[in-house]
């Protein structure tokens, strides 16, 4: 342990007393920067019950930009666990947290449900905490701030990964370099699984946040933008890791919103969800706007990331067909998907050409996919 004295410890001490008794006290922003940069990975688990506590119980009542004080709580929380953090505070002040409108706030509770990604116990006891789960995903997705959308995929994903029941899916094929599929040593539970797709409250939720259906994105084009394009990046990680769970569902999906001039209300999509789909279905086909020309650059990027890890993952006749048919529909009225991806193996590694066109003829028979000549 690191014994080398932390300067302006004992006057942050005194300082954080004040702050509980009186959350209108000016914040001594010098003080917290000077503590924090001399935090280490060995100085720090004293000082985590010291200050860890007073620094939630003042965040549960300040009504200032909270950023100095959450910025100090994450470098706390460094080498705390899940369950150790929720013996410091509770699941309702990580929802009120993820409720905030200050970004610091909401990735301070992201920074602590990842905590659960450590092991399947962890995500297990997440899961049985619906009404975090939900305002996580409320956050994930109607945050305005990129950094929040980035930070709750990230988390999504790796808490899905450490919760799959599945066999462990190989490493994403170097195309698609900087996906990651799977961190897990070994299967999970799936009881965060079930939590986001079979319980009916929280999946509408998510189809509501993403379709323009929520109150969060029904009344903003570029809020609702930044939901489905959310989701259209995290999705193809998530089918790596169950395919099925994300392709079959029986709660249905809504229509998707269409906006016109900025104002709900706009033309529908002319197909409308089907009995059955899961989510891969509704977000590839279904929930966006393909006019919007930023949102079918969304698209098609999903597809090309989607096809690639597809490539690598157990193969089933089903998991075949439905590509088979998702991209059947996909391409029928969209001549830049269908190029982009019948080019695909021209624009991958020499090594992987060849491979990623059998793949591409197998999902998509009766095109010509190309491959470069080199």
């Amino acid at each position: 342990m690191d014994t080398t004295p932390i300067t302006g410890l004992e006057e942050l001490d005194a300082h954080l007393d004040e702050l509980v008794q009186d959350q209108t006290v000016p914040l001594n922003a010098k003080l917290f920067d000077e503590v924090e940069l001399q935090l280490t990975g060995s100085n720090m688990p004293p000082l985590v019950v010291r200050f860890l506590p007073r620094l939630t119980a003042i965040l549960e009542q300040y009504t200032e930009d909270p950023t100095i004080l959450a910025s100090l709580a994450v470098k706390l929380l460094g080498p705390v666990t899940f369950t150790q953090v929720l013996s410091l505070t509770s699941e309702e002040s990580l929802v009120q947290a993820l409720d905030s409108p200050a970004p610091a706030a909401n990735i301070l509770a992201m920074t602590v449900i990842h905590k659960a990604a450590a092991s399947p116990a962890d995500a297990a006891i997440l899961s049985a905490m619906p009404q975090l789960v939900a305002a996580f995903i409320r956050r994930w997705l109607a945050a305005p701030q990129v950094e929040v959308g980035q930070k709750g995929g990230k988390v999504l994903g790796d808490l899905l990964d450490i919760d799959c029941e599945l066999p462990i899916p190989p490493p994403p094929p170097s195309n698609t370099s900087g996906t990651e599929i799977a961190l897990r040593k070994s299967p999970g539970q799936g009881k965060l699984w079930r939590r986001l797709f079979a319980d009916k409250q929280l999946y509408t939720l998510l189809l509501a946040l993403c379709a323009g259906r929520h109150p969060d994105t029904s009344r903003d084009q570029h809020q609702l933008s930044l939901a489905q394009g959310r989701v259209l990046r995290v999705l193809p990680r998530l089918a790596a890791l169950n395919f099925q769970a994300v392709s079959r569902s029986n709660i249905a999906a809504p229509t998707a919103v269409r906006f016109t001039n900025g104002h709900g209300g706009g033309q529908e999509s002319v197909a409308g969800p089907r009995p059955g789909e899961g989510l891969l279905q509704f977000a590839a086909l279904r929930m966006v706007d393909r006019s919007d020309v930023l949102l079918h650059l969304s698209v098609v990027d999903f597809f090309e990331v989607f096809l690639g890890l597809m490539r690598v993952t157990e193969y089933s006749t089903y998991k075949v067909d439905t590509i088979r048919g998702i991209l059947a529909e996909a391409i029928s009225e969209d001549a830049v998907l269908k190029e982009a991806l019948l080019s695909l193996p021209e624009r991958t590694i020499e090594e992987e050409a060849e491979d990623l066109k059998r793949w591409l003829q197998e999902v998509m028979p009766g095109e010509t996919v190309r491959v470069a000549v080199r």
